[in-house]
């Protein structure tokens, strides 16, 4: 009776020692996910190995993001005008000083070799710093313009 109780006991440890739903071998394709090893093999699929992985499949959106709610309030077409104006006149001020900007920064770099100050005679290395912060600042600023100018190529 008790080597009975010991056999019974033993195996219910074993059971409850067992990983609850052990997961197959799963690979890896793209970014999709399979157990299925034929599939896999087929389409030249990576095993992934050193843990489990939970997939979740994300549900579509019921209607496209782009739209506006039919509630959004509307805007009249002289009203939209007076806007797109405004906002072209905006885009042009930006422009205008970003150019400047861009202006000042070009003639500060010297092509690569702006002027000298006191300090930098004696460090080369802060002078390198500032050449290479200049040219930062400067592929920045026309990185700026070009945004502007394709922006207003946009509205025209």
């Amino acid at each position: 009776m008790k080597n009975s109780l010991f056999v019974l006991s033993a195996l219910a440890l074993a059971l409850v020692w067992q990983p609850a739903g052990a997961q197959d071998r799963i690979y890896r394709c793209g970014n999709e996910y399979t157990n299925n090893a034929s599939q896999a093999k087929e389409r030249g699929c990576k095993l992934v190995e050193g843990g489990n992985v939970t997939v979740l499949q994300s549900s579509r959106p019921a209607t496209p993001a782009a739209a506006s709610p039919a509630s959004a309030p509307k805007v009249s077409a002289a009203d939209q005008k007076a806007r797109d104006s405004d906002r072209q006149a905006i885009l042009q001020d930006e422009l205008r000083k970003a150019e400047a900007k861009l202006a000042e920064l070009t003639k500060e770099y010297n092509n690569g070799f702006p002027q000298k100050s006191a300090l930098e005679m004696r460090n080369t290395q802060a002078y390198q710093e500032r050449t290479t912060e200049l040219k930062a600042n400067l592929d920045r600023a026309q990185a700026d313009v070009d945004g502007i100018r394709r922006e207003l190529e946009r509205i025209k």
